[in-house]
């Protein structure tokens, strides 16, 4: 069984506006496939693994009952990222910079913001998806560290693995690498250029809890799990990768259903004291029915899904 959902967002995010994707029903719960809809079906079929472990109840036992979270503040005004700060309850702030149309002191004023939302001890991090280069990337890190009282890490600054290193070897802060693992031929050439000191795992598009598993093992850094915008069925699988790693010295990156106005369970996956709890959230069919998307979209979506399935049995013949 598959739904089509579609979730206004309280705030645009990266350009997205309302968030889509399917859930699909297994013998033992629901999974969430809800790749971008820039991606084509070679990057979005990993996305299918992922709900489809979800969806056969195929996860490790955890190793603790609650994960740690940020709080996730987009490319808003000084204001409107303030607020969300003190709405979140966490500790940790991640901060989106380099917005396109936006500048440097639009980026400083948030993070001052922030800095002032969380007080003297609350952590920030900020995360530029890639877009700058490695003169503005190590300028542009100066002015935030000072921005912020002391940046916890600085997640992807550059697009390439091999600026990142340069990056890294220029700054204080740490890097962290998040594009540079899930989008690349080869994510372990972040280990192997010794180009950051985290590793941000996304468990839709890298195949799976038990996929980030391996990966985090066989990388050898620290691991920041987080959300790649997905609902409270979406995240519990981010929440099942965080709560099996065997060290998780960071807050992960999946407090995300509070940028939704909406969601496809009763009991929303919502951080508590700065922490979501380890549970399977269950899908709420009076939700369902409120969200399913429109005719128009579910048939974009089946599309989509049978493209990846086509492609699938394209490797196996």
């Amino acid at each position: 069984m598959t739904t089509v959902f579609s979730i206004p967002m309280r705030t645009g995010f990266r350009g997205v506006t309302v968030r889509e994707g399917v859930l699909i029903r297994g013998t033992a719960g629901w999974g969430e496939w809800s790749p971008f809809l820039e991606y084509d079906p070679e990057v979005a079929e990993p996305w299918l693994r992922c709900a489809e472990e979800a969806a056969a109840g195929d996860w490790p036992e955890p190793v603790r009952l609650s994960v740690p979270v940020n709080v996730t503040v987009p490319a808003v005004g000084p204001e409107q990222a303030h607020a969300i700060v003190r709405r979140g309850g966490c500790g940790t702030a991640k901060v989106k910079v380099a917005e396109p149309g936006q500048t440097l002191a639009d980026d400083q004023a948030r993070v001052e913001a922030v800095r002032d939302a969380l007080g003297p001890t609350g952590r920030i991090r900020v995360d530029a998806n890639g877009a700058w280069d490695v003169a503005a990337a190590v300028a542009a890190i100066g002015v935030l560290d000072r921005a912020a009282r002391g940046l916890e890490y600085v997640e992807q600054p550059t697009a390439s693995v091999e600026d990142l290193a340069v990056v890294r070897r220029a700054v204080d802060v740490p890097i962290a690498a998040d594009e540079s693992i899930r989008r690349a031929a080869d994510p372990y050439r972040v280990r192997d250029l010794e180009a950051a000191d985290i590793a941000v795992l996304k468990v839709q598009p890298l195949g799976g809890v038990r996929a980030c598993l391996r990966i985090a093992e066989d990388i050898g850094l620290p691991v920041v799990v987080s959300s790649a915008l997905e609902s409270s069925i979406g995240i519990a699988a981010g929440v099942a990768l965080a709560a099996a790693l065997p060290n998780l010295p960071h807050a992960c990156g999946l407090a995300t259903v509070q940028l939704m106005a909406d969601d496809v369970v009763s009991r929303s996956l919502l951080p508590v004291a700065g922490a979501l709890p380890v549970v399977v959230p269950t899908v709420d069919e009076a939700a369902l029915a409120r969200l399913t998307a429109s005719p128009e979209r579910v048939a974009h979506w089946q599309a989509r899904l049978a493209a990846v399935r086509a492609l699938r049995q394209d490797r196996r013949s």
